[in-house]
C-alpha cells in the first residue's frame, strides 16, 4: 500500500487559550482530504521539541505561527507532494531530515507534528481501517483506557495560589468506559457543588477544571474525596481515585520546593507525598520532582515506587532516548506521552514501545493548549496502555476526546477497558 499526496497545507488557527497553532490538511491523489489541529502546551519541559513561534510582537504578543505555517506549505510541500510513501515511517523519517535538528527548531515541531498526524490518518483512510487500529502495533493488544480528569486546576493552568498543576480524578474501578465516563462527569459536577457551598470560585483554568483560591494540595484532596463519595462512588482503586499532576519544575527554586508557603528539601516534599499517598486515594504521582533534580527523582522511586504510579513528564518529554536513560537509573515506573513533546508520530510509538519493554506505564496526554481533534484518543486505544488524560469533563477541545472514545467503545464492545495487570499498583490505604 502507498500513498501519494497531491497537495500539503496549513493554516494558522486559535488553540482553546486563544493562542496561535496549525491546522494542516493533505490531500491524497483521489482527492480525499485528512486534517490534524496541532496542541500546544503551557507546562513545558526543557527539552521538549521546539515550537517555531513568530516572534512578531505586532501580531499575537509574538506568538503567531505564520512561520510555522510557510514551512508546511513551502519546504515540506515541496518534499512531500507527488511521490509515493508505503510507510509512516517513511513520512516522519523525511520530515526529521528536512529539519535537521535534533529539536526540530528549525522548521519547528508544531509544523513537523501536525504534518505527521495528518500523514497518519491519510495510512488508515487508505488501508481502510480506523485510525487506533491503523496504529496499533504488531503483538499489542488495544484496550480502552481509564480517563483521567483533570477538575482542580492550579499552577501554570490557572490564576490561583494553587502551586501543585493538577488534581485528576480516575474511575479505576469502573466497569465500562462509559460508566467511567458518566463517573467522572458526575463528580465533576458534584465538585462544582461543593466548591459553591463553600463560596469559592467556580471558574475554570485552562484544561477545564475548577481553580479555586485554594493554597493547600491536601485541602483539594480532601475536597475531592467528598466529592467522590457524595456522588456516590467508592473511594480508591474499586471506584474512582485520585492522580496528581504537581508539575514540581515551577516550584522548585535554589534546590527547594515551595509549596503552600512551606519551605522543603527533596527529603521533605517526598515525605509530603508519601503521606498523602498515605491518607488519600493517590493512586498516580506525575512530575513529582524538579526535571533536573535526579536525586530526588530516584529517592522518590525507592519510596513510593512499588506503591504508586510515578509519571515522568518534564524530565522524560516523550524522548525514547531520555526514558532510556531513566529507566537504567531507576527514575519512576511510568512516562507521559504526548505527540507533540517530540514532533512525530513515529518516535511517539517508539517511546511506547520503550515503556513496554521496560515495564513502565504509559499515559497519553493532551496539552493545555488544544483543539477539536481527537488524535490521542485512538493514539490511546492502539497503544493499549490504559491511561489518558485529556482535562475535565467540560469544553469542547476536552470532550472531543473523551467522545472519541466512547464512539470507539460502542463499535468495538470486545475490546477490553481499564489499566493493563501490569501496572494495578497497591494502595497503602484507600
Amino acid at each position: 500500500m502507498a500513498v501519494k499526496f497531491t497537495s500539503v497545507s496549513a493554516i494558522e488557527i486559535l488553540d482553546s487559550r486563544g493562542r496561535p497553532t496549525l491546522s494542516v490538511s493533505l490531500t491524497l491523489a483521489d482527492g480525499r482530504q485528512v486534517r490534524a489541529g496541532v496542541p500546544s502546551g503551557a507546562s513545558v519541559g526543557s527539552r521538549e521539541a521546539v515550537e517555531l513561534r513568530d516572534r512578531d510582537g505586532e501580531r499575537y504578543g509574538g506568538l503567531g505561527v505564520t512561520r510555522a505555517v510557510e514551512n508546511v506549505n513551502g519546504t515540506i510541500a515541496e518534499s512531500l507532494t507527488g511521490q509515493p510513501f508505503t510507510t509512516l515511517d517513511h513520512v516522519d523519517a523525511v520530515l526529521r531530515e528536512l529539519d535537521g535538528t535534533e529539536d526540530k527548531s528549525r522548521l519547528g515541531a508544531n509544523a513537523i507534528v501536525g504534518v505527521s498526524m495528518a500523514a497518519a490518518r491519510a495510512f488508515a483512510m487508505e488501508s481502510g481501517r480506523p485510525l487506533w487500529q491503523s496504529l496499533t502495533p504488531d503483538g499489542v493488544s488495544p484496550r480502552l483506557p481509564v480517563p483521567h480528569f483533570n477538575v482542580v486546576n492550579g499552577g501554570a493552568h490557572a490564576l490561583n495560589s494553587l502551586d501543585f498543576q493538577e488534581f485528576m480524578i480516575a474511575p479505576i474501578g469502573a466497569p465500562s468506559l462509559p460508566e467511567a465516563i458518566r463517573a467522572g462527569a458526575e463528580v465533576y459536577r458534584r465538585l462544582r457543588s461543593e466548591l459553591a457551598d463553600r463560596n469559592l470560585a467556580t471558574g475554570l483554568g485552562d484544561e477545564g477544571g475548577f481553580a479555586p483560591e485554594i493554597r493547600c494540595p491536601e485541602d483539594v484532596l480532601t475536597l475531592l474525596t467528598h466529592a467522590i463519595s457524595d456522588a456516590g462512588y467508592s473511594i480508591g482503586h474499586a471506584g474512582v481515585a485520585i492522580a496528581l499532576d504537581p508539575a514540581a519544575s515551577y516550584f522548585y527554586r535554589d534546590h527547594r520546593y515551595r509549596v503552600a508557603g512551606d519551605d522543603l528539601s527533596s527529603d521533605d516534599m517526598i515525605d509530603r507525598y508519601a503521606s498523602m499517598v498515605a491518607n488519600y486515594p493517590v493512586w498516580s504521582i506525575e512530575d513529582g520532582m524538579d526535571e533536573n533534580d535526579s536525586a530526588g527523582w530516584r529517592k522518590l522511586t525507592e519510596a513510593l515506587g512499588g506503591t504508586v504510579q510515578l509519571v515522568g513528564d518534564d524530565n522524560f518529554v516523550t524522548n525514547p532516548d531520555l526514558i532510556a536513560a531513566a529507566v537504567r537509573v531507576g527514575i519512576g515506573n511510568a512516562a507521559l506521552i504526548k505527540v507533540n513533546q517530540i514532533g512525530t508520530v513515529t518516535e511517539t510509538l517508539e517511546a511506547l514501545a520503550l515503556c513496554r519493554q521496560a515495564g513502565y506505564g504509559a499515559m497519553i496526554s493532551h496539552r493545555s493548549g488544544e483543539t477539536e481533534d481527537s488524535f490521542i484518543a485512538d493514539l490511546a486505544v492502539a497503544s493499549g496502555c490504559g491511561q489518558i488524560k485529556s482535562g475535565a469533563p467540560a469544553r469542547g477541545e476536552r470532550v472531543a476526546k473523551y467522545n472519541r472514545l466512547l464512539e470507539i467503545a460502542a463499535a468495538e464492545p470486545d475490546l477490553q477497558y481499564g489499566l493493563p495487570v501490569a501496572h494495578r499498583l497497591s494502595f497503602t490505604q484507600l
